[in-house]
């Protein structure tokens, strides 16, 4: 079984470095635009590169693992079912991902003190040294492609079309993430058949980096529950 992360909007694949280290044989994908060439302006470009990549490297039973927009881009594959997934995890992510309008126009013109209000928001508890790793994955991405992954998010909307999803399924948010807050997951399990939702307490959006520990033991308990 291979867990392929998906990284987020402005993010590199550095954002799963801690996962990686739990799961040896995981990888993670760097999205175009993003440390590798290329680039991508919605959710179903992002998707069709993910496919490709998936399918050039010849990865068998995939769980497709995605944070934020990440997750928006392994619903969508799931959604298509192209891809004979093994299974399909979420981390703070949803079937509509609204973004502030205030938001978009601060990155439109690449003020950077929006970079570090957003990277304020994605913890519960933000520190000097969590705001300075997500400064380092923002100046990793170029302000274009950092503006079109927030469009993509802002224009993703899957709500009508998420029933579609038949793979296993595992819904991770922090219960103080006020990017994507529970309601989102909670939403998505009732229109897949036998999701689950886990609420990971005190953590905020992206809970792999807040909460490395309980991410990591959900995935492994998600991974073993269907290798049966």
């Amino acid at each position: 079984m291979k867990l392929v992360f998906i990284h987020g909007a402005a993010c590199t694949p550095a954002v799963f470095d801690r996962q990686r280290s739990a799961f040896p044989d995981a990888v993670a994908i760097a999205l175009p635009g993003h440390g590798v060439p290329g680039g991508a302006t919605d959710i179903a470009g992002f998707a069709d590169a993910v496919e490709r990549q998936i399918a050039a490297e010849e990865w068998r039973d995939v769980v497709l693992c995605g944070s934020s927009m990440g997750g928006a881009i392994a619903l969508e594959i799931a959604i298509r079912g192209r891809l004979p997934l093994a299974g399909l995890v979420t981390i703070g992510s949803g079937a509509k991902l609204r973004v502030a309008p205030a938001i978009v126009e601060s990155l439109r013109r690449n003020d950077p003190a929006v970079l570090e209000t957003l990277a304020d928001a994605m913890f519960a508890a933000p520190t000097e040294q969590s705001r300075a790793i997500l400064l380092a994955q923002f100046s990793a991405v170029s302000a274009e492609q950092r503006l079109a992954d927030f469009l993509a998010c802002d224009a993703f909307d899957a709500r009508e079309r998420i029933a579609a999803i038949t793979v296993p399924t595992l819904l991770l948010v922090g219960e103080r993430d006020i990017m994507t807050p529970p309601d989102r997951s909670a939403f998505l399990a009732d229109r897949i058949v036998g999701a689950r939702v886990e609420v990971l307490p005190g953590l905020g959006h992206l809970a792999m980096l807040e909460g490395p520990e309980a991410t990591n033991l959900q995935l492994a308990r998600f991974v073993d529950s269907i290798r049966g």
